[in-house]
């Protein structure tokens, strides 16, 4: 597992170089948050994950639903502090626009 002194966050608590992520970067920040990742936490964040790889940026929450075949209500029961706070964070993505 990552030391989590090797990883570097913003202000805000989001990793700062999103190069380096892996599972056991997810593993870390998740536990952090107080997170026992599942499968279902897994498929929300390969999805957000696959769309950052692919577009530069975290994908709309309805991207993420649709993908998943998750209702909203179950991404906010699998990360409480919401998709972009929780999910883009495990993800290890940077702050998405709009996140406050």
């Amino acid at each position: 597992m990552e030391n989590t002194t090797d990883l570097q966050f913003d202000g805000d608590g989001f990793l700062t170089n999103p190069e380096i992520w892996n599972e056991d970067v997810a593993m870390t920040i998740a536990q952090e948050d107080g997170i026992t990742m599942t499968d279902k936490h897994w498929l929300v964040v390969r999805v957000i994950r696959a769309n950052y790889e692919e577009k530069g940026n975290a994908p709309m929450i309805r991207t993420v639903c649709r993908e998943t075949g998750l209702k909203l209500k179950d991404i906010y029961e699998l990360f409480p502090l919401g998709p972009a706070r929780g999910a883009c964070r495990v993800a290890g993505l940077p702050k998405p626009d709009g996140c406050v």
